[in-house]
């Protein structure tokens, strides 16, 4: 398992923990859609709040930028990729 993978893994257990939720079927892949009515979380504003705080306390990661924010926690995939390359 590359590290990117096992920080995927990581922050799906994170946000469904965060946000209270637990999708049906098949895991959550890397480059699902998290956020909105039409996707499996249905996940909304109030869950991208919790989502950033527990990102705050774990990692220490802010997310400060709005339009930032939204491109970051579009799917694990890319909040992944964000925090890796933070970390680099």
């Amino acid at each position: 398992m590359t590290p990117r993978d096992a920080l995927i893994a990581e922050l799906t257990a994170l946000i469904l923990d965060a946000t209270e939720k637990s999708p049906s079927g098949p895991a959550l892949s890397a480059d699902e859609p998290i956020f909105g009515p039409g996707t499996r979380l249905a996940l909304d504003s109030l869950d991208a709040l919790q989502v950033s705080m527990a990102l705050q306390k774990r990692y220490g990661v802010r997310l400060t930028d709005s339009k930032e924010t939204r491109r970051i926690l579009a799917c694990v995939g890319h909040l992944a990729d964000h925090l890796l390359k933070t970390r680099a």
